[in-house]
Formats: structure tokens, sequence, C-alpha cells
């Protein structure tokens, strides 16, 4: 299904983040109310009841704001974007740019940006995980999980910060301290990003097993019986798809995939198209990476049954339509959540609930 964009996303492209943070959402998430009638939920996530098992992942939903929108729209699991320790800057704007990609986006590509966002949508996601200081964000996280109605469910999500000092210590024991803040928060399940850059030996951590098997051990350490959520990016090598569940699998109670798909970004004019140092790659996401989205789904699918264990898949990437959804659902996925479509596309989920197969 090809639906027709509205004219105003609610996190607008054209402005700042700060922008955005303290003015948004915008379009139909400005003013929103409930938008389905209190039914029976029918599906599970993680030991809670939900309506659907569909959402928004970490990243649009900037604050508590978005999520009590993104609530209020029907997407029954959104993910309250990602926070960390300590303030975070954010990437100089733009951070949001459309890029055309004809089919399916292959890794290490260089693609031209604009601003046409326009069918078929990839953007790219260049912000750098900013962050406020806890004593903002753990007050609107507890706000925005309090606001969910029984049959739904927010996530809260949060990363570690690779110290000045270069540490594994200190590395690891501030994964401890982000989970411990965001348990405090009270939300029902924690996510904590592992496939983000430059935060790990192997550039992402999701890649070095080792260090993401140490980091996950110590978050559940910290955090008890409150289910643990992992993200991680595209494993193209299954056989080391496989090495990293058996070291992790068995303690995180669910798995994301996937982030972006890293390309270099230029113009027109084939120079730069984000402004600052290390910014000619930023991660892409949008139609053109469902490819790698269901492949991830159908990948940890088959590897968790071989291995017997029991962590919930959460499928991401290019779901836009309910044959998206429903190709997930096939796949293998548990769950499955939209950050692109659903940013011009406010009213996915009532099209998910109303035509989707495999609810």
């Amino acid at each position: 299904m090809i639906w027709c964009m509205p004219s105003e996303p609610f996190y607008d492209p054209a402005k700042s983040y700060l922008d955005n943070f303290e003015h948004g959402p915008f379009g139909l998430f400005a003013d929103t109310s409930p938008a389905f009638p209190d039914t029976q939920p029918k599906h599970e996530f993680l030991g809670h009841p939900v309506f659907a098992p569909f959402g928004i992942p970490a990243g649009p939903l900037i604050n508590g704001k978005f999520v009590k929108a993104a609530l209020d729209m029907g997407f029954d699991i959104p993910v309250y974007k990602t926070v960390r320790t300590k303030k975070y800057a954010c990437h100089p704007w733009p951070n949001v740019l459309a890029v055309k990609v004809e089919g399916d986006l292959a890794p290490d590509r260089t693609l031209v940006a604009n601003e046409d966002y326009s069918e078929p949508l990839s953007i790219t996601n260049s912000f750098g995980v900013p962050s406020y200081d806890p004593e903002f964000w753990q007050r609107d996280m507890a706000d925005a999980a309090a606001y969910a109605r029984p049959g739904q469910v927010v996530v809260g999500s949060f990363q570690g910060t690779l110290p000045e000092n270069g540490r594994v210590a200190d590395y690891i024991q501030d994964f401890v301290l982000g989970a411990r803040l965001v348990k405090e928060t009270g939300v029902p399940v924690i996510e904590v990003n592992l496939s983000c850059p430059n935060e790990g030996t192997a550039n992402l951590l999701c890649f070095d097993i080792q260090r993401s098997r140490q980091v996950v051990e110590a978050i559940k350490d910290e955090i008890g019986g409150v289910p643990l959520v992992i993200k991680m990016a595209f494993y193209r090598d299954e056989k080391k798809l496989e090495e990293f569940l058996l070291e992790v699998g068995k303690t995180v109670d669910g798995i994301a995939a996937i982030n972006t798909i890293s390309a270099e970004i230029v113009d027109e004019d084939g120079k730069q198209a984000l402004p600052g140092d290390g910014r000619l790659r930023s991660g892409v996401c949008g139609s053109s990476v469902k490819w790698a989205g269901v492949a991830m789904a159908s990948k940890l699918a088959r590897i968790r049954g071989e291995l017997g264990q029991k962590f919930a898949i959460v499928g991401v990437g290019g779901a836009g339509s309910a044959a998206a959804f429903d190709e997930y659902r096939r796949a293998g996925a548990d769950v499955v959540m939209s950050a692109t479509a659903a940013m011009w596309h406010p009213d996915l989920a009532r099209e998910i609930k109303e035509r989707a197969h495999e609810l």
C-alpha cells in the first residue's frame, strides 16, 4: 500500500532539534486524544498486555509530549528516545535529510541528500544521540510511562557514554548508572542501545561480542526482573550473529533490530551534506532498509529456535504499511515498530489495526 503523506511530519526536519523539543510535536500529533476505544488487549509484550504489537522505536519520540501523542494515536509500544547519564549535545542542524535509493540500500553506498520527502522515503538519522540531564528526563520519562492506558507499554531507552579516560570499567559503570536511572522512572521495559557508532571497541558495540556480554550482564544485575531489550545493528554474517546470541541471548528479554544502515551522504554537488567533523557518513532509515530489518527478524527467529532461547524479537526498519507489518510478523517478529513512516504518516497505527492480517 502506498500512502499519501500529510503536509507536516510530527518531527519537523526543517527545524532544529531544540525547536522540535520545545515546540513539537507537529502535524496530527500536535493536538491528540485517544484514537481507539478501550478493548480487551489480545497481545502480549514481555509480560505486559498490549492492544497491538506495534509501536515507534527509539529516535523520533524525543520527549514525553511526543510519547503521549504516540500513545493517543494508537502506537501501543512507543520508545522514549535514548538518554544518557549526563547532558550530551546534538549534532548541528540539519539532522534529517531525504535520500533517494533505488530498491534496497546496500551497505557502504554514497547517497545524494535533499529535502524531497516523497515516496519511497528514506532519510538520514544524524543526531549523535543527544540527551538532557537526568534531572529532566527522569521526571519526563516517568510522566510519559504513567500516561499509558492498560494495553499500552512505554519503553525507556538509554546508552552508555565512552569516558574520556577510555577505561572499560568506567564505560560499563556508565551503562549500569544509566540502567539504574531509567529503572527509577518506573518504565515497565528498558532498552539499551548497542548499535550507535563510536561507543565500542569495534565501532558499534553490538559487533564487540564479549564487551556486549559484559555490558548486558552488568545491566541485568542492576535492574533485576525488569525486562531488558537490546537494540542491534544489521548482522550480515549469520555465524557471528549466532556467536553473539550464544553469549547474550540467554540474558536479555528482547532484541530490537535493525537501527540504520550507514552510507556516505553528499549534496547534489558531491560535497558532504551534513556539516561538521565525522558526519560524511550517516545512518539511513526508512523504506530502503526494510530488507535488512526483515532479514534480521528471520535470522533471529531461526537462531532463537535452534538455541532454545526465549527473547522477544522487535522488528524495525521500513515498516511503513500493514503489508510490511505482516511481512515482519511472518519473518518471526513478535513486535514491529516504525519510525520514518510513522513520522510522516501518524495514522499508521490505525492502518495496521484495521488492515494487518497478522493481528
